[in-house]
C-alpha cells in the first residue's frame, strides 16, 4: 500500500504533562459535514485525499494538493459573511502522482507543487500547460514532501524523503544550494527569514533564510512522539511543532521578554488520541488554527494561553487547513488522512473542502485569563 500506517495511541502510556491547559474539549457530535453552518462547500474538490491548501499571498485564491495527483485553483469572495468559491483551473503531476504540497510565489502568479513523483514543480496561473502537466523545476531521489518560497530570494525551497533540502532558481536546471537533514523531511514553513523543517525521528531544524540559506539551529522536537506539522510564528521569534499523539509544542528560538516555550494537549476525545495534521498562524494577530484527525478546528491564543474557539467535531478527519492573506476566510479540508491505514479507508467517501468566514472576535486575542495554570 502506498501509504504508511501509524499506531493507535493510549493516553495511558503518556508521561506525565508539563503544559498549559487551555480549557474544555470541544463538543463532540460528528454528525456535521462542516465546522459551522455557513461555512461554504468548495466546488470540485477532487477524488481522494486533500494533502494541502494554499491561499494567495496578494488574492483570494485558493490551491489544493490531492493524492489523485491533482493541483486545483479556485477564486473565492466574500460578502457580508458569505463566500462563494468559483473552479479556475487544475493541473497533474505526471501519472496522476499523488501531490503532497504547494506554495505560491510572492507575487501570486506562480504555484509551486511537490509530489511522489519526485519532481517539484511550476505553474503559472492563467496559464494551461501542456499536457496539463506543471513545468518540472527540479528532482529529488524521492517523493517530494514539502515545497516553500522564499520571498527575499525569489527561490523554491524543497524538502524530500531523501532527506535533502533543496533550493531553486526556476530559470536552472540544477539546484542553487542544498542541505542534508538528519532524516525524512515531514513538514517545512516559510515566514519572512526563518524556515523550520520538520523531519522524522522527531528532529528540527531552523534556518536564516536572508541572503545565502544557512542554519541557525537545530534541535530535537520538545514533543515525545513523531512530529506531523511545523509552523513559523509571524514575527518569527519560534516555531509551533504538531505531533501525532495530541499535542502542540510552542517553542521560542529568540528571547523574547515574558515569554517561555511550552506544550499543550489537544485533539483528544475521551481516551482517544488524535493527530494535529495542521497548523496555520493568522497573520494579523498571530493566533493560529489547529485541525485534527479527530475532524475538529480549534482557534488559539499561546501568548495568553487560550483557545479562542473549538468547534463542533465534523464527520471525518481534518487533514489540512490555511488561512487567507486578509486573514478573514479560513479553508480546510475534510478527507479522509490515511492515519489508521488502509484498512480504515472507505472507497467513495467525498473529500471535500470547505470556507470558514471568520469575524474577527473568533481569532482575536481576548486577553488574559486567570486560573488556567499549568498541569
Amino acid at each position: 500500500d502506498r501509504r504508511v500506517k501509524t499506531k493507535q495511541l493510549s493516553t495511558t502510556a503518556l508521561p506525565a504533562p508539563t503544559m498549559a491547559t487551555f480549557g474544555a474539549p470541544a463538543p463532540a457530535t460528528g454528525q456535521n459535514a462542516s465546522a459551522a453552518p455557513q461555512d461554504h462547500n468548495v466546488a470540485q474538490a477532487g477524488n481522494d485525499g486533500i494533502s494541502s491548501l494554499t491561499w494567495s499571498p496578494t488574492s483570494n485564491i485558493l490551491v489544493s494538493s490531492n493524492w489523485d495527483g491533482g493541483v486545483r485553483c479556485w477564486e473565492a469572495q466574500e460578502s457580508a459573511g458569505q463566500i462563494r468559491a468559483l473552479p479556475k483551473a487544475q493541473a497533474n503531476h505526471e501519472g496522476q502522482a499523488p501531490v503532497l504540497s504547494t506554495a505560491f510565489s510572492a507575487d501570486g502568479s506562480t504555484v509551486f507543487s511537490g509530489g511522489a513523483d519526485k519532481a517539484v514543480r511550476m505553474w503559472q496561473l492563467g496559464q494551461q500547460p501542456p499536457n496539463g502537466v506543471p513545468q518540472q523545476i527540479g528532482a529529488h531521489d524521492a517523493p517530494v514532501k514539502s515545497v516553500g518560497f522564499i520571498p527575499s530570494s525569489n527561490l523554491v525551497v524543497s524538502g524530500g524523503w531523501d532527506k535533502v533540502l533543496k533550493f531553486w532558481d526556476a530559470r536552472q536546471p540544477n539546484p542553487v544550494g542544498q542541505f542534508q537533514l538528519p532524516e525524512r523531511c515531514y513538514d517545512l514553513d516559510v515566514r519572512g527569514n526563518l524556515m523550520v523543517v520538520a523531519c522524522a525521528q522527531r528532529h528540527i531544524v531552523a534556518y536564516d533564510v536572508q541572503g545565502q540559506p544557512r542554519e541557525h539551529v537545530r534541535k530535537e522536537s520538545p514533543l515525545k512522539f513523531q512530529s506531523r506539522c511545523i509552523a513559523a510564528f509571524p514575527d518569527m521569534t519560534g516555531f509551533a511543532v504538531g505531533s501525532i499523539e495530541g499535542r502542540v509544542g510552542i517553542h521560542y528560538i529568540q528571547k523574547v521578554p515574558g515569554k517561555e516555550s511550552f506544550a499543550f494537549k489537544c485533539h483528544r476525545q475521551d481516551s482517544n488520541v488524535f493527530s494535529v495534521n495542521d497548523i496555520c498562524f493568522h497573520s494579523g494577530f498571530g493566533t493560529f488554527a489547529t485541525v485534527g484527525a479527530d475532524g475538529v478546528v480549534n482557534f488559539w491564543d499561546k501568548d495568553n494561553k487560550q483557545r479562542l474557539k473549538g468547534f463542533p467535531v465534523i464527520q471525518r478527519p481534518i487533514s489540512c487547513a490555511s488561512f487567507n492573506a486578509q486573514g478573514n476566510m479560513f479553508a480546510y479540508a475534510s478527507s479522509y488522512d490515511w492515519g489508521k491505514g488502509s484498512a480504515y479507508y472507505a472507497p467513495g467517501t467525498p473529500n471535500e473542502i470547505f470556507i470558514h468566514p471568520v469575524p474577527e472576535e473568533e481569532i482575536k486575542p481576548k486577553g488574559k485569563k486567570t486560573g488556567l495554570g499549568r498541569k
